[in-house]
């Protein structure tokens, strides 16, 4: 069963049961691409708005208490996650995301409809444009949801950082006394401890931490109000300032009205900025996973210095073949969102003049960035970080083997003279303390005083640190 309903272009059956009309129905039939439909926190996000309005519209006197009490009970419901099958408008869409605030407008009033004891589609009793969307445009209704909808999903975010920050930093003070051979160039450097690889690991992550934590600041600043330009044309000055106050209630989040809300309708560089971030904690997040499969390589032929959790089979032809799965999956959401912050730099540079058009696609690519990280970095804490091991022999192994380790004594000996000896002991494939040794330079007991590897992870010279304890005050 149908009912018609008719807009300025013409006439259009739209099915009894749906709550969205015939703009929604234009637009899914204009913008069937992607397959993809509208995030759901962006809607939540958006009904959170309209209730605000209700609200606020009530409480001035410009909504009968009937009619304004059913489209706030609607928008209430839809922010609670209900109804979401009625929102059917692609992601991707023209119109600045006029598609979606018309698809809120028609799912909220018919559900007060319906509340009110009318039927879907007597928009003489609720009406899309001129009551839910009152006080309103697409222009300053969209861009503010997608800022409550992109902090929301911040939040979670940057906690999942303390956790992984807190589970490296569990694994700096298990590994502390593992000693191993550094790495520069993926060739054998001075030694350090696997402890002090996840402690620049933790550290990384902190500063991510701390820059989304920030960030949240910059999406406060909202432009509701503003309607279609900025300027509030056709808003009630008591409403611009009310609104803001309804919905930082609603929220629970320090929203505040934006100082210019023509800058807020028109830029969208908080966006950008927003993007830059994540892309940051992606770089740093693909960083650490190619770490990982680098130490974890082999388990016999590759370096093997740490284990990671075995997960799952690797291989359909290779019996008893385990691959790194979890950084594998770490590494291609850390591209991603590398790429999904070149899509929405595009899309925020292409506004023109009071709006930008292109924030469907900010939001297509922004929110979906900000999910994927956190479930990402929930996963490798749980299935990765927590389970790693070390191993041990292994890592002093390569250590006892590594010519780097004449670094320390190129101070004594003098660069040339320990270039030489390196040389030598790579030439002839024996441990460098074996070709010092012989080289008379240094007794037995001096040279494993000198080349103590616990010494050789902390600042100072060899042979002369107790002098230079006294000279800067440490020990």
């Amino acid at each position: 069963m149908y009912r018609r309903e008719k807009d300025a272009i013409g006439e259009k059956e739209i099915p009894n049961k749906a709550y969205y009309g015939i703009h929604t129905a234009r637009a899914a039939e204009n913008f069937h691409v992607s397959g993809q439909s509208v995030h759901p926190e962006l809607i939540k996000a958006m009904a959170l708005v309209k209730q605000a309005a209700a609200e606020t519209n009530l409480q001035l006197g410009f909504l009968d208490e009937r009619r304004g009490n059913g489209i706030i009970q609607a928008a209430a419901e839809v922010a609670e996650g209900e109804w979401t099958d009625q929102f059917i408008v692609d992601a991707l869409q023209g119109g600045a995301g006029t598609s979606t605030n018309m698809n809120l407008n028609e799912v909220i009033a018919n559900r007060a409809i319906e509340i009110l004891g009318g039927e879907k589609g007597d928009y003489d009793l609720v009406h899309p444009l001129n009551h839910v969307n009152m006080s309103q445009s697409t222009n300053d209704v969209y861009p503010t949801a997608l800022r409550i909808a992109a902090i929301r999903l911040l939040t979670p975010l940057s906690e999942m950082c303390a956790t992984l920050q807190g589970a490296l930093q569990e694994k700096e003070s298990q590994f502390a006394g593992v000693l191993k051979v550094g790495r520069t160039e993926l060739q054998d450097a001075v030694p350090v401890t696997l402890g002090q690889e996840f402690s620049a690991w933790a550290e990384a992550i902190a500063r991510d931490r701390w820059r989304l934590y920030k960030m949240e600041e910059r999406l406060r600043q909202v432009n509701l109000g503003g309607t279609a330009v900025g300027t509030g044309v056709n808003a009630d000055r008591r409403y611009i300032y009310m609104v803001i106050e309804r919905l930082r209630a609603l929220t629970g989040l320090g929203l505040a009205r934006n100082e210019n809300m023509i800058d807020g309708t028109q830029n969208a560089d908080v966006f950008v900025e927003t993007s830059g971030l994540l892309k940051a904690h992606a770089v740093t997040l693909a960083k650490l996973s190619s770490d990982l499969r680098l130490l974890a390589s082999g388990p016999r032929a590759g370096l093997g210095e740490i284990r990671l959790p075995p997960l799952q089979a690797g291989s359909s032809i290779m019996p008893g073949k385990v691959n790194p799965v979890m950084p594998e999956m770490v590494n291609q959401v850390a591209y991603q969102v590398m790429a999904h912050d070149l899509a929405i730099t595009l899309a925020a540079q292409a506004g023109q003049l009071e709006l930008n058009a292109f924030l469907p696609m900010v939001a297509f690519n922004l929110l979906p960035a900000m999910k994927m990280l956190t479930r990402a970095l929930k996963l490798l804490v749980e299935r990765c970080i927590r389970g790693i091991e070390a191993d041990e022999n292994r890592c002093l192994e390569y250590l006892h083997h590594s010519v780097s380790l004449i670094t320390a004594l190129a101070p004594l000996l003098g660069y040339d003279r320990a270039a030489s000896l390196a040389k030598k002991a790579l030439a002839e494939n024996r441990p460098v303390r074996e070709v010092v040794l012989e080289s008379g330079v240094f007794e037995a007991e001096e040279l494993e005083r000198l080349l103590r590897a616990a010494e050789l992870c902390r600042p100072g010279v060899v042979g002369n640190r107790k002098n230079q304890g006294r000279k800067d005050g440490t020990k």
